[in-house]
């Protein structure tokens, strides 16, 4: 629990930061899933106006693919495996924006996030 605390911390001063972040969210509402995704993901990465641009347009197209969820109910296996798959592409089409250096971030940030999903819950 400390660990996740410590690194949600980290990630609001990076919010701060990124310019990304400071441009709105990026997906999901405000303060919404997307929005903290996005966060994680682009901790210690401050993008330029060009990349903010192409990431805002990746993100536009992204969420006109993303299937509808009804509040207060489960969702199929169906809309969740399309939600992963186009999350899987607009993480990709994203990378490619990024600069070397930027991408070697994108990547470990991407790779803690997954290793924070598969820890149990309650840690």
């Amino acid at each position: 629990m400390k660990v996740r605390l410590a690194f949600l911390a980290a990630a609001l001063v990076a919010a701060t930061a990124t310019s990304a972040i400071a441009q709105g969210p990026p997906g999901g509402g405000p303060g919404g899933f997307g929005q903290r995704r996005m966060t994680m993901l682009l901790t210690g990465i401050t993008l330029t106006t060009a990349q903010q641009a192409a990431f805002d347009s990746i993100q536009t197209a992204s969420r006109a693919k993303m299937p509808a969820f009804t509040p207060g109910q489960a969702p199929d296996p169906a809309a969740m495996q399309q939600r992963r798959a186009v999350m899987a592409s607009q993480d990709s089409s994203m990378r490619t924006v990024l600069t070397a250096e930027q991408q070697a971030v994108w990547d470990r940030n991407v790779e803690q996030a997954r290793s924070m999903q598969r820890r149990p819950q309650g840690d």
